[in-house]
This record gives structure tokens, sequence and C-alpha cells, in this order.
């Protein structure tokens, strides 16, 4: 059985397993592979998870068909319910970015991942590829095997073809479902399916074969250039995992975006498009001396401060942000993450509030304020800019106000009003998460 035997070989040091199962033929063939194989190595640890997008009007239905074949297998099966907003990226590329999503979610330390991609699937992925004008990172299309956080993920049916899935299926009388919008055309991975791909095939039927091969190329050139280029990323990265603007300065265009789409890759980043990479070098690294420039990326946004650039995940504004601080002053936890706030026995030592000042936690301010330890007052962006706080930060640092006055900028400053009394002090603590 050379489907059973390759993926035994294939799964060679991983015991825990986590199966994306959606109910479909290639899903289906490799949970019950691996059903057959715990069969044969008691040892082999295995869960299966469902995602529920919500696309479909059948979704409930595969939902269930899932469960039922899980309870019948003796499987866990966890279901994920996930949002899909195709506004930005399509409807394709919303439902994989929130699968994933969803799938670093649920696995658990040292667990590896499964998914049932073969081989025309890569065929396809290669081809949407060329449509995009990839170069050879978008070329080299699914890797067998790659890092998803600290876990792992593979595709053991990689080298397989479909036909290959069907002729297991039938053999074994399995069940699965068939989702209607594969046959929906306007989705280009259909198009290629159903109309291009046959026509391919049957002129030159080792096609995705061919394919296959072009994009394992590909895939080595990538993990060459990777290699060469490791010693001179790390030469520019800094402790916080932002980039060094001055060493790119004098490079060739085609070295600097080589390590900028390192450096992207690196801090979790999807490739971005050659066009990506001329604006992040005209937009955001030569703009003007005292701008603040931002390039969004998807969910994420590149700046630039001081000279290096920085990778950062899109937060909703906290400027209109005000949270009361009531007495007895609780633990109070701040938005988006941001750690909780104490009454302690250490920490930043203030004078305590009056009877008839409200406190409250606020995250700006404007107007010019005199600190401890400076004569005279300062605007306070010459504050922020004089405590090297970036634009990005002084919007994600708690502001203790009483009433209408500031008192101090937790963690970076405190206003005169805000100074310690001998026998009316308090000391508050800012955990940061």
């Amino acid at each position: 059985m050379p489907l059973l035997s390759t993926l035994d070989a294939q799964l060679a040091g991983h015991s825990r397993l986590l199966v994306a199962y959606s109910g479909g033929l290639d899903s289906t063939v490799l949970l019950h592979l691996l059903v057959q194989l715990r069969a044969a190595h008691p040892a082999l640890q295995l869960r299966a998870i469902h995602i529920h997008h919500g696309l479909s009007p059948f979704a409930d239905g595969w939902r269930q068909h899932c469960q039922q074949q899980c309870q019948l297998w003796q499987l866990p099966l966890l279901v994920e319910h996930v949002q899909v907003d195709g506004r930005e990226q399509g409807i394709e590329a919303a439902a994989r970015t929130a699968r994933y999503a969803a799938f670093r979610r649920h696995l658990q330390p040292g667990e590896t991942l499964l998914t049932a991609q073969h081989i025309d699937d890569q065929c396809e992925t290669l081809l949407l590829a060329l449509k995009r004008g990839s170069g050879p990172a978008g070329l080299s299309a699914m890797p067998a095997s790659m890092a998803l956080g600290d876990n792992q993920l593979l595709r053991p049916l990689l080298t397989s073809s479909r036909q290959q899935l069907e002729a297991w299926a039938q053999q074994h009388q399995l069940s699965w479902i068939e989702d209607e919008s594969n046959q929906d055309l306007r989705y280009d991975r259909n198009f290629l399916r159903q109309q291009v791909l046959p026509l391919l095939n049957q002129r030159w039927p080792h096609f995705a074969q061919a394919t296959a091969r072009s994009a394992a190329l590909c895939g080595e050139q990538e993990q060459l250039l990777d290699e060469l280029l490791a010693e001179s990323l790390a030469a520019l990265l800094q402790p916080d995992g932002s980039l060094l603007i001055a060493p790119l300065q004098p490079l060739s265009d085609v070295r600097r975006y080589a390590l900028l789409r390192r450096w992207i890759s690196s801090q979790g980043g999807l490739m971005p498009s050659r066009a990506a990479l001329q604006r992040i070098w005209r937009e955001v690294v030569n703009s003007r001396e005292d701008a603040a420039p931002a390039l969004r990326l998807g969910d994420n946004e590149i700046r630039r401060y001081r000279q290096a650039l920085y990778w950062l995940p899109l937060r909703p504004s906290l400027r209109d942000c005000v949270i009361p601080w009531l007495s007895p002053w609780q633990p109070l936890a701040l938005p988006q993450q941001l750690g909780v706030l104490r009454v302690a026995d250490a920490g930043i030592e203030l004078r305590q509030p009056r009877a008839n000042e409200v406190v409250t936690i606020r995250f700006y301010a404007q107007g010019d304020f005199h600190i401890v330890g400076r004569a005279g007052g300062r605007a306070i962006k010459k504050l922020w800019q004089e405590f090297a706080i970036p634009v990005w930060q002084r919007e994600r640092t708690p502001l203790l106000f009483y009433g209408e006055q500031l008192i101090a900028a937790l963690g970076v400053f405190i206003t005169h009003e805000g100074r310690a009394a001998d026998n009316n002090s308090w000391c508050i603590s800012w955990l940061a998460e």
C-alpha cells in the first residue's frame, strides 16, 4: 500500500498529530490513513480539527458529518467557528488566514499539524503564483514541511495525486462531502481545476509532476538565499527585532529587497510583492526626516523610528479611551492586553488623589507639562521624543489623570502635580503583559 507506507515514513519522529479535517475527499483519505497507522502504532496521538467558516448554507451539515465520522473512528474532534471577511484580500485568502489562525490557537506544545494538499493542489498553487507574477519564493508553492510558530506543519500527501486519493477512498468505501463552491468558476483555483488543468494533463500527462519539480527547485533556491543572507540579516537586526536602515542604503535594489523580504518573514509576515518593497523604501525609509511614516501590509504595518524599521501589528487607536479607576482601587485591567495597574508596596510613587479628584486612565494628552527632574514646561510631543518613546507606543502608555490634570505617564515621567507628598503618597505598579 504505497500511500500508507509513504505516510508512515514521512511521520517518523512525529507522534502527536492535529489533522485539518474539512470532510472533503482529501482530508477524509488522510484521516483514514492515519487511523490505519494508529492501529499499527498505538503510541500515535491523533486529533482532528474542523473549521466552520459559515460561508455555505450546508456548513452545519458538514460539521455534523465530520463529528459522526470522527465518532465512528474514535477520534477527538475540535470544531472552530471563524469569521471570514473577504473585503480586503478576497474570500479564498481570508478563509485561509482565518483557518490557519485557528490551527495556531489549538496546536498544543510538541503537536504537528497535518494538512491534506496533494500534487494537483501544488500544481494549481504554482500556476496561481505565475498569474500573480511571483518570484522564486512564490513559485516554490507549498513546502512539504514548514515551521508554524513553535510547531510544525506537514503536508504528507504532497507527492500523491488526486486520482490516487480517489482510488483509496473508493477501495475503502469512504464517504465525504462535496463543497458546492468547488464548481464556482469565479474562484481562480476552481477555474484552473475545472477548465485549464484537464487540457494540460491531456496534452502532457505528467504536467503536475513537472510543476512540482519546478516548485521544489525554486524552494531550494530560496533556501540557499536564506543561508547566504542569514549573516547579513543578523547584522541588521536590533534586539527588539527592528531593522537598521543605514547599512541597507548602499546595497543594490536586489540585495536590499531580498533582505527586507527575509526580515518581514522573520517577523511572521507574508511574502511582500515587489511593489510593496518599493513602497517600503520610497514611502517609509525615504520619507522626510521629521515624518512618522507607516505602511500597512495585511494585518501589520511597517514604521520607521530613529533610522530603523519596525514590524507592528495593527491595533485600534486608544486616543479616545477613558477608563475610570474608582476607590477602593481594585486591580485595573487595561485594554488590548496592555497589562494591569495595581496599588502596591512598590512601583511608581505619586501623591494620592484628593477626595474631589476623579482618577482616570487615558492614552492621549496635549499641552505643556512640567515634569519632575526638569526645569520649566515642555510640550508633551517633545517629552515623548526626549524619552525616546516611538509614536506607536505613545498611545499605548497609560496616562494617569486626577480630574483633568495629567499626573504621570506610567513608566516614563511624573508631572510636578503628581510628586509624592511625605504623608500622602501611594505606589502604582504597572505590570505589562
